[in-house]
């Protein structure tokens, strides 16, 4: 287990980080054009499609469906890297930081890779494999956060512990000013006792996180209409998105880690 000084050094590289999220880059100064713009030149089909990620997302905060991963072939990746038997998550629970966060650099690799072979794949054939590709990235989307969520000893099986990766999702695609509400938020919820229900209804919940997810997701997949060239702003695209994604995740999810450990310590933050 990590010392204070090493738990506070590591909260203070996490806060540092956040603060560095009110920057604008390319894909955020687009966003801020009029929607109604991005409406126009957005086809209908992107716009149906998108929004049935709303049903899905509905599902998976609910029960969890078809998104629910299997966990067994983490905890083998786990006990390989420790040489301790796992079994369950809570078996993870008290693992050094340095380990969660390489086993977790590792995963979000591959997930990125495989992101970026599935923007190319589906890119070939522009507008008409665009379809595929959007459930697909949702898919690989929420399996990269609940990778992330179990290797910090978390169980995605919770109900709560979905509502709190689906606001992660809204973290990665959201504007500064959605950032910037969406940790006040997460703040309040490290502070609370970790099955609070009122995460939940901070979410109003969760329609109002597909909706930005769709509006900043939808005019990106703009890139992809074109045969051929969209395989080439398929895979940048999908690899950015995943990355982007997993550092928030990781860094979102770090920092809930640390906070509880302090916490045992008593220590003020």
């Amino acid at each position: 287990m990590e010392s204070k000084e090493e738990l506070l050094k590591e909260l203070s590289i996490i806060e540092k980080w956040e603060k560095g999220q009110s920057g604008l880059w390319f894909w955020e100064r687009i966003g801020r054009l009029p929607f109604k713009l991005l409406d126009k030149i957005t086809p209908q089909f992107i716009h149906n499609k998108i929004g049935l990620l709303l049903e899905e997302i509905g599902a998976y905060i609910q029960t969890g469906g078809r998104y629910l991963i299997n966990e067994k072939s983490l905890f083998n990746m786990v006990q390989k890297e420790t040489n301790q038997p796992i079994e369950k998550v809570s078996d993870i629970q008290d693992l050094p930081l340095k380990t969660m966060d390489k086993i977790s650099h590792e995963l979000s690799g591959r997930r990125k890779n495989f992101a970026a072979l599935q923007g190319a794949s589906t890119g070939i054939g522009g507008i008409f494999t665009l379809a595929i590709d959007i459930p697909a990235i949702l898919a690989i989307s929420l399996k990269t956060l609940q990778e992330i969520a179990i290797l910090h000893g978390y169980d995605p099986n919770d109900k709560n512990e979905r509502i709190f990766m689906i606001k992660c999702l809204q973290f990665s695609s959201a504007d500064v000013v959605g950032k910037r509400a969406i940790l006040n938020e997460l703040t309040n919820f490290y502070q609370r006792d970790k099955k609070s229900d009122e995460m939940m209804s901070q979410l109003q919940g969760w329609r109002e996180v597909v909706y930005t997810y769709r509006d900043n997701f939808g005019w990106k997949k703009l890139f992809q209409i074109v045969p051929v060239a969209g395989m080439i702003f398929g895979a940048f695209i999908n690899r950015s998105m995943i990355s982007d994604l997993s550092e928030a995740g990781m860094m979102l999810y770090r920092k809930r880690k640390i906070l509880e450990r302090l916490e045992k310590t008593q220590v003020p933050y």
